[in-house]
């Protein structure tokens, strides 16, 4: 979607193959990657793949960018180790739960497409892939969104499925077929 958006195109994804290695913009061969991985790459050259390694705990190693939103006292983007817990990512970085953590309902972990936990699991949930495919959800792209017991969550899942059905671009079955 990226390398049609930069053609002047419509942002919908290419048919694979071609690979944009071999055809990406304009025809030529194209790397894509994102932000997080062009940030982080310098300095694993730079201290070597072994440090980089040591963040976390095994199969789930390295450092991640986390943006953290909804009812905290001071959202952000902070760049944390592999499995920190989820309490200790929220209060430290964002100053807790607006009403405190005794007023936290649940946590969409890996942004709007992946299923929200409840307190309890927050409670001792590690951010990362394994725990969090064990606490039935997923790690997605890290975008936190806390939601206080203020929140009515039928209605917050709803606009959520909204903003889908809005967005999609008709291409991807779950998108097409679960939106209506």
């Amino acid at each position: 979607a990226l390398i049609e958006s930069l053609e002047g195109k419509q942002g919908k994804p290419r048919l694979k193959p071609p690979f944009p290695a071999d055809v990406g913009v304009f025809g030529c061969p194209t790397t894509v990657t994102n932000v997080e991985t062009v940030a982080v790459a310098p300095t694993i050259c730079r201290r070597g793949g072994s440090w980089f390694a040591g963040f976390g705990r095994p199969r789930n190693t390295g450092t991640k960018l986390f943006n953290i939103s909804g009812h905290v006292n001071n959202p952000c983007t902070v760049e944390e180790e592999m499995s920190v817990p989820l309490k200790d990512l929220i209060e430290r970085h964002c100053g807790g739960v607006i009403g405190g953590w005794d007023n936290l309902l649940c946590v969409i972990p890996g942004g709007s497409s992946t299923p929200l936990i409840p307190k309890k699991v927050c409670d001792d949930v590690l951010m990362d892939f394994d725990a969090l495919v064990a606490a039935q959800t997923g790690l997605g792209t890290a975008a936190v969104i806390v939601m206080n017991k203020q929140t009515d969550v039928v209605k917050a899942i709803a606009r959520l499925s909204l903003f889908y059905k809005h967005e999609s671009c008709g291409q991807c079955t779950p998108c097409r077929e679960g939106c209506d």
